[in-house]
């Protein structure tokens, strides 16, 4: 199993190979070229706007999963953990992606620039795989050189090359800048569904009230009427349940049961089960 990994945190602080553009202290453009077959997992902490220029990618979320082939794209949600499994190209062997963080803040400055009006949304749109238009192929593909010294790429160079971004989404896809819409209003939906979905990955409780569509003071009165107890106990037990089940019918380590739960420390896992069985995970494991 391996550990979660946050984007775009863990490119900032250099703990991925990829080649990364950053923008007001952010991760913004990332480009992964790889040889061969590549798997793993990550936790989105901004929106991910995923495009494939060679090979595939298998992404999994929650019971979905989608297949991204080459000059397609998808739209993910933030505060998801999402698994892929990268394949390369038949011609060449490669895989090629971009990854574009979308921030919060960036889409609410270009929404406002274009003044548009964000309709009101009454159904959730699902995450769906739209393929790229030739205008949307020849962007991404012009941003190549802009990776080969990250660091002489201008700050306002860089904010223009994102909102060329939106502008190439706005009008060559609509099916992905109508989930662009919706990430500033989302839809209200169930919060058994959402913390069902969610509480294995390192979410925190604001980023489940964003995707239950609530403030953090409404989801946290509605959780505690239909749970009866605070969500983030509900979470920690519901964890540390899941854990024990897993250490006692499985033959995973201490370490890869705490990753798959969400816990990122094994040591802070480790713990706080002592504390409510009163054995260590290691020796229910043994």
């Amino acid at each position: 199993m391996n550990k979660i990994t946050k984007f775009p945190s863990a490119l900032i602080s250099g703990g991925c190979a990829t080649s990364s553009l950053m923008l007001d202290g952010g991760s913004i453009i990332d480009q992964c070229i790889v040889t061969a077959g590549e798997s793993g997992t990550f936790f989105l902490e901004q929106h991910l706007l995923y495009v494939v220029l060679g090979g595939s990618v298998k992404l999994t979320c929650g019971r979905q999963s989608w297949t991204v082939g080459k000059n397609e794209m998808i739209l993910l949600r933030k505060a998801h953990s999402v698994s892929y499994e990268k394949k390369g190209s038949p011609e060449t062997g490669l895989f090629e992606s971009l990854l574009f963080a979308i921030n919060d803040e960036l889409l609410k400055d270009f929404l406002t620039t274009q003044q548009v009006k964000v309709p009101p949304m009454t159904e959730e749109l699902s995450a769906q795989v739209s393929p790229m238009s030739d205008r949307l192929v020849a962007y991404c593909w012009s941003l190549s050189p802009y990776f080969n010294d990250p660091s002489q790429i201008s700050p306002g160079l860089l904010r223009l090359k994102v909102m060329e971004l939106l502008y190439n989404v706005m009008d060559c896809s609509k099916n992905i800048f109508r989930q662009m819409l919706q990430l500033r209003q989302p839809v209200r939906v169930d919060v058994h569904r959402v913390v069902e979905e969610n509480y294995t990955s390192p979410i925190s409780l604001e980023e489940l009230a964003y995707l239950s569509g609530r403030s953090l003071s409404s989801f946290k009165r509605d959780f505690q009427s239909i749970y009866g107890e605070p969500p983030a106990t509900w979470i920690r037990e519901k964890r540390l349940s899941k854990a024990r089940q897993m250490l006692q019918s499985s033959q995973m380590s201490v370490a890869d049961v705490a990753y798959s739960l969400g816990f990122e420390n094994p040591t802070h896992f480790s713990r706080i089960f002592k504390q409510r069985y009163g054995v260590s995970p290691s020796a229910v494991n043994s």
